[in-house]
């Protein structure tokens, strides 16, 4: 995924700053997928991103921890920015769940990078609290709110949110599996077929 200088927080930084900043996550996201987290050091990133010094990276960032916290923020802004395209402000739940679903897969199959990059900082990383939660809200939480309002206002049938919620995760999950083994899968019938899933297991 190439980050650009749009893809992160307004934190007062020059033009240039945020220019290397993206450069810097943009390296770190490869790495991530391609070699893992625990060989995503600081002097493998300044090849990649061809920096003069490693001290660049922590002039930006300070710690690893911050610098994956920074992918962490990114990839998530990103995700919901696309998901949300794709819900075109619907108020169904049925359609929202949908588009989440579909959403979820078609990130995947448009940055596959980005994708396994957050799960090696969700499996490996060194996570805090509020991290761990951020984490925790993103693969189920939201998903689960939404749900569980579905009910409150009839769209769903009788289930456990908390359940349903997971279960959807795991069935994302096994779509980037799925990939891994085929790469000339077709990931819209696979999404397609999800949400058909879904929508019927969640229907009132």
């Amino acid at each position: 995924m190439q980050v650009t200088a749009e893809m992160q927080a307004d934190t007062g930084q020059s033009v240039t700053e945020a220019a290397r900043r993206a450069q810097i996550l943009t390296a770190t996201i490869d790495a991530l997928a391609e070699l893992g987290y625990a060989r995503t050091s600081f002097e493998r990133l300044r090849e990649r991103a061809a920096l003069s010094s490693t001290r660049i990276i922590t002039y930006h960032f300070g710690t690893r921890a911050d610098l994956m916290k920074a992918v962490l923020g990114t990839i998530v802004y990103v995700k919901d920015q696309f998901t949300a395209a794709r819900a075109a402000d619907s108020t169904d739940r049925a359609v929202l769940l949908r588009a989440y679903i579909e959403a979820d897969v078609a990130f995947l199959k448009q940055h596959p990078e980005a994708v396994r990059a957050l799960e090696e900082v969700r499996r490996h990383g060194e996570h805090d609290a509020v991290t761990e939660a951020l984490m925790t809200d993103l693969r189920y939480g939201r998903l689960e709110r939404q749900l569980r309002q579905g009910q409150a206002e009839g769209a769903f049938g009788v289930f456990d949110p908390a359940v349903m919620a997971r279960t959807v995760a795991h069935a994302l999950d096994g779509a980037e599996a799925a990939l891994a083994a085929d790469p000339a899968l077709d990931l819209e019938a696979y999404a397609r077929e999800l949400a058909d899933l879904f929508t019927k297991a969640t229907r009132p």
